[in-house]
């Protein structure tokens, strides 16, 4: 074929076919490639199967990431439980010690150390109980603002020994929501 002119064949011009079968097998090419290209065109316009596949990525990656963080969560927890376990057996091992070097002669000293210990119990225990009510004010703030995934990551951290891992992983779930639902 020429181009519009009529010297040389165009550059888009479909070439001839060089009999019947020639052409039929050219249709059927021609048919497949419309096909393909049709069945693009209709996946990128079906936008609901997109935002149903987006979505279930998106769930994937938090359910991924809660159980991230619950173990996280957990693993904070037996060390906080290991550390003050470890804390406790020292201090009575210096107690024994102390206890055993004194005497009959350190019996005084041995008084003010037990009413000194009593005193620092009971401010450990009131320390313990400032922490542990602030943390759990906090977790129910986190826990009023949160959407239900991340309040339910809370509560298996409350059921967890160490209310303060159960905090910082709603913390953590909370802060993960948030970025999974406004990335920069």
């Amino acid at each position: 074929m020429t181009d519009a002119t009529g010297d040389r064949p165009g550059k888009n011009a479909p070439r001839g076919a060089k009999g019947p079968d020639e052409l039929r097998r050219q249709i059927a090419e021609t048919r497949t490639r419309l096909g393909v290209t049709v069945e693009e065109l209709a996946a990128k316009a079906d936008v609901r199967a997109r935002a149903r596949t987006r979505a279930a990525d998106l769930r994937d990656k938090a359910g991924a990431m809660t159980v991230q963080l619950r173990s996280t969560a957990a693993q904070a927890g037996h060390t906080v439980h290991d550390r003050a376990t470890k804390a406790g057996h020292t201090v009575q091992r210096a107690g024994h010690t102390v206890q055993e070097r004194a005497g009959e002669a350190a019996h005084t000293a041995r008084r003010r150390a037990s009413h000194t210990g009593r005193e620092l119990t009971d401010r450990a225990s009131g320390a313990q109980d400032a922490v542990h009510d602030t943390a759990r004010q906090a977790g129910g703030r986190i826990e009023q603002r949160a959407p239900r995934p991340v309040r339910a990551a809370v509560h298996a951290g409350r059921r967890h020994p160490g209310l303060v891992a159960g905090c910082a992983a709603g913390l953590a779930a909370y802060g993960a929501w948030r970025i999974l639902r406004h990335p920069r």
